[in-house]
């Protein structure tokens, strides 16, 4: 029996096969914004992580011929993302934050925060104290775990409560906690926020949690239809979960603990929501104005309106 025809047949190098996954994810009309933002670069990271090389550059192996096996990998790939329109971390199973992999899969957001990127790059934004002498630290919304591992890299001395609503999302958190070996100085925990924290407080909160508005959310595209609705929702203006969190972390703040928040494109809403918060934007190569800072002692003692 004579095999159906396939691009595997044809294409041998890596150079052929980044010319053919842009050709057609530009003739798919696909939607990035999941660590890419054009097709070249998604071609690039999907070919790469299911070759399992390095993401950082392809041109060493543009010239570099493909097995058989490999051919058939790389078009599997390329077919599962135009076909699906499932984001390329939830085909490949990975995920990268400044360098660092993660896994993913459908149970979780898949991770792109400006968080990580400031953590990696300069830590001690996120305190007046030398990052040594951090010893607490909570990650509101945890998701895959990600800040949660990064904040224990960053911080060497620092254990790390890592909270999510979700079960499953927990579930994925392990396994990455797992693959840094962490599990003496991450702590998973399936709470709303800080309900199941009792009196506990930290030196820093760090939180990325849904912000995205009801209108946004009901007309996403496939690629982002296809992650957890309950890690993008955040209510009508996006901003239901971080007034909850602006409400209640100065009850679990040490005196001169800081809270870091993202909030996506939502930072002229939460500055005219709460005029009187003295916000520090923390701005990164790609962000202006989508993560703030604030100290204990800005943040309110009882509730806010």
């Amino acid at each position: 029996m004579t095999l159906p025809h396939s691009p595997a047949d044809d294409l041998l190098t890596v150079r052929d096969w980044l010319r053919y996954a842009v050709s057609r994810f530009n003739e798919a009309k696909l939607v990035y914004g999941h660590g890419t933002e054009t097709a070249l670069d998604e071609a690039a990271f999907m070919i790469l992580s299911t070759l399992h090389l390095g993401i950082d550059d392809i041109d060493p192996w543009l010239d570099a011929r493909l097995t058989v096996t490999e051919r058939r990998a790389v078009f599997h790939a390329i077919d599962q993302r135009v076909t699906t329109r499932k984001p390329a971390s939830y085909i490949t199973g990975a995920a990268y934050i400044s360098g660092h992999r993660f896994h993913v899969d459908e149970r979780v957001i898949v991770p792109r925060s400006f968080i990580g990127e400031l953590m990696v790059k300069d830590s001690q934004s996120f305190t007046s104290a030398e990052p040594w002498r951090i010893n607490r630290i909570l990650d509101l919304c945890t998701g895959s775990g990600c800040l949660a591992i990064l904040a224990a890299l960053e911080f060497p001395n620092a254990t790390v409560d890592a909270i999510d609503i979700s079960q499953d999302a927990l579930e994925v958190a392990k396994i990455n906690v797992a693959e840094y070996e962490l599990e003496d100085r991450v702590r998973l925990v399936n709470s709303d926020l800080f309900k199941g924290l009792g009196g506990e407080r930290y030196d820093i909160i760090i939180s990325n949690p849904p912000y995205v508005t009801s209108e946004a959310v009901a007309a996403f595209p496939p690629e982002y239809k296809a992650e957890p609705q309950l890690a993008h929702l955040g209510g009508d203006d996006g901003l239901d979960i971080v007034r909850r969190i602006l409400k209640d972390a100065r009850s679990h703040l040490a005196p001169g603990g800081n809270l870091i928040v993202e909030v996506g494109q939502a930072n002229e809403t939460v500055e005219a929501d709460f005029p009187d918060l003295p916000f520090n934007w923390l701005d990164t190569e790609g962000s202006e104005g989508e993560v703030f800072s604030l100290p204990a002692s800005a943040l309110p003692k009882g509730k806010m309106r």
